[in-house]
């Protein structure tokens, strides 16, 4: 199998879109209500648009995607932290693999590539935010080597959410 991780191109807009809702609705079932993960497939285009204005205008994040022989499966976004109290962090924002692809060593990999990328630029720590249900995430960045620092932030997708901070030191 030929494992990759490429750079997100405007051309990959639309299989990078299908890819970020087919990965959220499988990594958040029973934690964002299941109206707001199936409405997600009406909204591709609109996804679409707003991710080839964001490759164009997010110059802070970088936006990859991760394939088995030439086809998606997973997507990787990183970047420099927004983080008022954390200005000279790395940010890991996303990174997700379809379900079929769990378990068999790809995050690390997309892990790995992220924190690589970001000591290039010369962050010494790495921050990543998942939702504080997301028990299956939150054992990864902790197998990992991640750890709670005790920041959270509250937001509503469908229901009032509370997100969690992880760091690491790199």
């Amino acid at each position: 199998m030929d494992f990759t991780i490429e750079k997100v191109l405007a051309k990959d807009a639309y299989e990078y879109t299908v890819c970020h809702v087919s990965c959220w609705q499988a990594a958040y079932k029973g934690i964002i209500p299941i109206d707001y993960l199936d409405n997600m497939i009406n909204e591709i285009e609109q996804r679409t648009e707003k991710l080839k204005k964001n490759l164009i205008e997010m110059t802070d994040y970088s936006y990859y995607y991760a394939a088995i022989n030439d086809k998606m499966i997973g997507r990787l976004i990183f970047g420099k932290s927004n983080d008022e109290d954390k200005p000279n962090a790395g940010d890991v924002a996303a990174i997700y693999l379809v379900e079929e692809c769990w378990n068999k060593g790809y995050g690390k990999k997309m892990m790995d590539f992220a924190i690589a990328e970001l000591k290039s630029k010369g962050y010494d720590e790495i921050i990543v935010w998942t939702l504080e249900e997301n028990s299956r995430a939150r054992l990864f960045y902790e197998k990992y080597g991640f750890t709670l620092d005790g920041a959270t932030k509250e937001m509503k997708i469908g229901k009032p959410l509370t997100i969690v901070r992880y760091t690491i030191d790199v």
